[in-house]
């Protein structure tokens, strides 16, 4: 039988139970979709593939280890595992996603960050580690939906499939989010400079 026109969860079935085969063209079905959205987030091609390669690994000890149980749900369940470990390093880098807002306007304009003056490129800065802090006081639900959209760049498809809710959901746990976060700048005084900040 060809594996190609074989379901996920028929794939993980025949690797549970030895083949595998099986658990290879998982791999090379889904690796493409996995490794855009950690380097989305990383920014960094080689750190990227190290991080492709954990996610599999850590797939292959869960399944091994009995723990997978996702109703055949593969590959959002591989993007969390994905989506989480490309979080923790981009923490560790100190790397900031650029927030649309819901009026339609970047929060940031990260693209002028290289040649902007020194002044300048301190303020913004400044300004998104504060920005940062403000997302992780989101309710978990909003800080998980705008962190897949700004900082995976994922689908709301993408992020309704992976967090097990409607596109309708998410879209409302992220209207939620950027009026939340919107709330929190304003009372920080942080409300953007559409000048500096297009």
């Amino acid at each position: 039988m060809k594996k190609y026109s074989i379901s996920d969860s028929k794939l993980v079935s025949l690797y549970r139970n030895g083949d595998e085969e099986a658990f290879k063209e998982l791999s090379n079905r889904h690796k493409n979709k996995i490794f855009t959205a950690i380097n989305l987030i990383v920014k960094d091609r080689y750190l990227a593939e190290d991080l492709l390669q954990e996610t599999f690994i850590k797939a292959i000890n869960t399944i091994n280890g009995g723990r997978y149980n996702e109703e055949g749900k593969f590959l959002p369940w591989i993007m969390r595992i994905a989506h989480n470990l490309a979080i923790d390093t981009f923490r560790k880098f100190k790397r900031y996603p650029t927030i649309v807002m819901d009026d339609g306007n970047n929060v940031f304009n990260t693209l002028e960050f290289a040649e902007a003056p020194y002044e300048e490129l301190q303020i913004k800065k400044d300004t998104h580690n504060k920005l940062k802090k403000l997302i992780q006081e989101l309710p978990p639900a909003q800080k998980e939906v705008l962190i897949m959209r700004s900082y995976m760049d994922m689908s709301f498809k993408e992020i309704a499939d992976s967090t097990g809710v409607s596109i309708n959901t998410a879209l409302g746990r992220m209207r939620y989010a950027l009026i939340n976060l919107r709330k929190k700048m304003i009372k920080h005084n942080m409300a953007y400079d559409r000048n500096l900040y297009p």
